[in-house]
């Protein structure tokens, strides 16, 4: 298996480092007092670095990354997985120079592993000084979480499961159900036994209504509602939804709004009767987002 190689090779380098130590063998490196000896063990293992498939890296690193028995040969492996993860979490190019300084590595190292990303099957466009993207539909096997990355998972799977939107919350549950199954056994239990804890709301005026937008906005339809705003005048109005906020005290709806011609904010709480009709919006509702966004300032991540 790969796992036993990199360990044997690891073993090896140990060995000959010993030997050094006791005078038996030397080189230039071991001379200077560096503790580094890089023989054929170690161009073995370059070798065989450069010979895994992306799923049998994933796998690998992920076995050993879990045991915390990471060694000097699946250190690359798990940056190779960093460098594509990084490179997921980004739609625009991003530059070596910031990748080189998330990873604590050079800009060679980064374009060394992009280029032996590429030669594996990674869809990755760009070049030095341009900067890199990965194209879209790109999965990477294996699930991978950090012990950081599990307790985010929980804290939002359980603050979505401690709402009142039942259908939600039922399935964020069914979700973390999903994740435990197929992690290690050692992050499984993590992330049953985690001790972050969220206070279960109790249901409030518009919570109701949330299913309902959840499934306009999904399926891009528009919604009658009528609204009571802050000074309790009465509105009808036909909406189409955009995007759903949730604040501390209060969720907010995004809609574009048919009787302003214009934006608008709509407190779920202050909805008091609301209709999903059968009529999709004629514009897509990612466009429509778009436009919300720079007309509130707010960037693109």
């Amino acid at each position: 298996m790969i796992t036993a190689r990199i360990l044997s090779s690891s073993r090896t380098k140990r060995t000959h480092r010993v030997q050094t130590s006791h005078g038996r063998t030397g080189n230039k490196a071991a001379s200077r007092g560096t503790g580094r000896v890089r023989g054929p063990d170690h161009r073995r293992q370059q070798h065989e670095l450069h010979g895994f498939s992306l799923g049998e890296l994933a796998a690998d690193a992920d076995r050993i990354w879990q045991h915390g028995v990471i060694r000097a040969g699946m250190s690359r492996a798990q940056r190779l997985l960093d460098v594509i993860q990084l490179l997921r979490s980004h739609r625009r190019p991003v530059a070596a120079g910031r990748l080189a300084e998330e990873l604590g590595v050079s800009l060679r190292t980064i374009y060394r592993d992009i280029e032996t990303l590429k030669g594996q099957g990674a869809h990755i466009d760009g070049e030095a000084g341009i900067g890199y993207v990965l194209r879209p539909g790109f999965m990477l096997p294996p699930l991978m979480f950090s012990e950081e990355e599990i307790e985010a998972l929980v804290l939002g799977g359980r603050w979505v499961a401690a709402q009142p939107d039942e259908p939600l919350g039922k399935a964020a549950r069914n979700a973390l159900a999903k994740i435990a199954a197929v992690l290690p056994d050692d992050l499984q239990r993590s992330l049953e036994t985690s001790s972050l804890m969220v206070a279960r709301r109790d249901p409030a005026a518009g919570d109701t209504e949330l299913p309902v937008i959840r499934a306009a906005i999904r399926t891009e339809r528009k919604l009658r509602i009528t609204y009571c705003d802050e000074r309790d005048n009465r509105t009808h109005r036909t909406i189409w939804p955009i995007a759903l906020g949730f604040f501390d005290s209060v969720r907010m709806v995004a809609a574009w709004c048919e009787n302003r011609d214009d934006f608008r904010h709509f407190r779920t709480d202050r909805i008091l009767s609301i209709t999903l009709t059968e009529r999709r919006y004629p514009r897509r509702r990612t466009d429509l987002l778009q436009e919300w966004k720079q007309q509130e300032g707010m960037s693109e991540s």
